[in-house]
């Protein structure tokens, strides 16, 4: 995006003198590449463009936003001058450069390869009778941003996203199940394989599908939960990280409101985010506003230390800018977002904290759910799970749910493994979706309330 940007410079300096406190543009360009495989066919095959700018002006704490879609000087100039009148912070003065325009990258994201996804899916259906439906989606994008900042400040980052999933849907004597696996990563697809394979992937989703087909109905009430590193960090993202985000923190009086520096987990606990670790689904080296990436300690050894904050809630609340201020496009405003989240590894080996639970539910994977951001209070699905007998693993069991209370939950941890698993997934918040990781460690939490199909 090498171009003149005198003008955007010009005219956010202008505002700023006419009483804003903070403005900035947002460019991007960007294509998108999708495959979706069900039924033995390739079923739709979609390709996108995402081309446009985004005009903020802050004025006394209010946002004053509009964008435009294309790369053009003609049209990025007129969201500028739409979001100048809004806020009342001057008209823009000269003239847009000629021939401005948002330059497409050399490297665009390519239509990927879905040669295999038949060979893939045949192999599949050769393991099992039971298996009614397989689908597999494959996907490819390309982001470029630049973030026009004051003070002459510009910001460029450029991101690659490859994703692959996998669905088996399984059936027997009437009973259904379903299982599924996914990669993701900012990565492009020549370099998205790298240590993984799609069969291996499509065979987990396979086994978790038929592995409930055998499982007995879950036992309800409190018990001890002991949760494997590839559970995902579902407790850690939905049930604390969204606390932990400054405008729910200060807007909606997260549970974790007025704490810094206050203990809010156990001594074990240390939670992170950071974007900056080379190909997870969270990463950038400048968020969306055009701050620097940074890693940002949470809560370390059960102390909390920090909230996660955009330009906005920095300023408003007297925060440290951390770099979080994310967005899903051009048509969208910035707000506080998690990035790659997890807790650090403990000490532990997973076979001494089973060996150390006499009755309980080990969760191998969790699935969706339903959390309040700011109480921190959740229901979550298991999609696989195993009761705890005698500090041993026993059968497989189906329709486990828990409820609880997240920054609870962080309290009676009671051990944390010495593994760490990172789990990609979106992350919706204000209407937006957003790439994330998030990752823990096998970890032994007390008293959680198990509901179950036998309850």
């Amino acid at each position: 995006m090498n171009c003149s940007l005198d003008f955007f410079h010009e005219n956010i300096a202008k505002a700023m003198k006419n009483g804003a406190q903070y403005a900035d543009v947002y460019i991007q360009s960007g294509e998108g590449h999708s495959v979706h495989f069900e039924d033995g066919k390739i079923d739709e095959i979609s390709s996108s463009t995402a081309d446009g700018s985004g005009s903020r002006i802050i004025v006394n704490g209010k946002t004053f936003y509009s964008h435009a879609p294309g790369g053009g000087a003609a049209a990025i100039a007129s969201a500028f001058a739409r979001c100048a009148d809004m806020a009342a912070a001057g008209a823009p003065s000269g003239a847009a450069p000629d021939g401005f325009a948002v330059e497409r990258a050399e490297n665009p994201a390519k239509q990927p390869d879905a040669s295999f996804l038949r060979e893939i899916d045949e192999t599949i259906k050769k393991e099992s009778p039971y298996i009614r439906q397989s689908s597999y989606r494959y996907t490819v994008s390309r982001r470029r941003i630049l973030v026009v900042k004051p003070g002459g400040e510009v910001a460029e980052d450029e991101r690659y996203y490859t994703s692959f999933a996998a669905q088996v849907i399984a059936e027997r004597d009437g009973v259904v199940q379903t299982g599924s696996e996914r990669r993701c990563m900012t990565l492009p697809q020549e370099l998205f394989w790298n240590g993984a394979s799609p069969l291996e992937l499509a065979r987990t989703a396979l086994r978790r599908a038929l592995l409930m087909l055998e499982a007995r109905p879950c036992p309800a009430g409190k018990m001890r939960v002991l949760m494997a590193g590839e559970a995902g960090g579902t407790i850690v993202h939905e049930a604390c990280g969204h606390g932990l985000e400054a405008d729910i923190v200060e807007k909606d009086y997260s549970t974790y409101r007025g704490k810094i520096g206050e203990k809010v987990a156990h001594e074990t606990v240390t939670m992170i985010d950071g974007p900056l670790t080379e190909g997870l689904y969270g990463d950038y080296r400048f968020d969306d506003e055009g701050t620097p990436a940074q890693r940002t300690v949470l809560i370390e050894n059960g102390v909390l230390k920090n909230y996660l904050t955009d330009v906005l809630s920095s300023q408003l609340y007297g925060l440290p800018l951390t770099g979080n201020g994310r967005r899903e496009s051009y048509r969208c405003v910035p707000v506080p977002r998690m990035s790659n989240t997890y807790l650090l590894p403990g000490r532990d080996d997973l076979d001494t904290m089973l060996a150390r639970t006499e009755r309980g539910l080990f969760v191998k994977k969790m699935g969706g759910g339903e959390v309040d951001p700011t109480s921190g209070d959740f229901v979550f699905y298991v999609s696989e799970a195993y009761l705890i007998e005698k500090g041993k693993l026993g059968a497989p069991v189906r329709g486990a749910i828990l409820t609880g209370n997240g920054p609870e939950a962080l309290r009676n941890i009671s051990a944390l493994g010495n593994n760490l698993v990172m789990d990609p997934g979106m992350c919706g918040k204000s209407g937006q979706s957003v790439p994330v990781t998030d990752g823990q460690p096998s970890m032994l939490i007390e008293g959680l309330t198990v509901g179950g199909s036998e309850a």
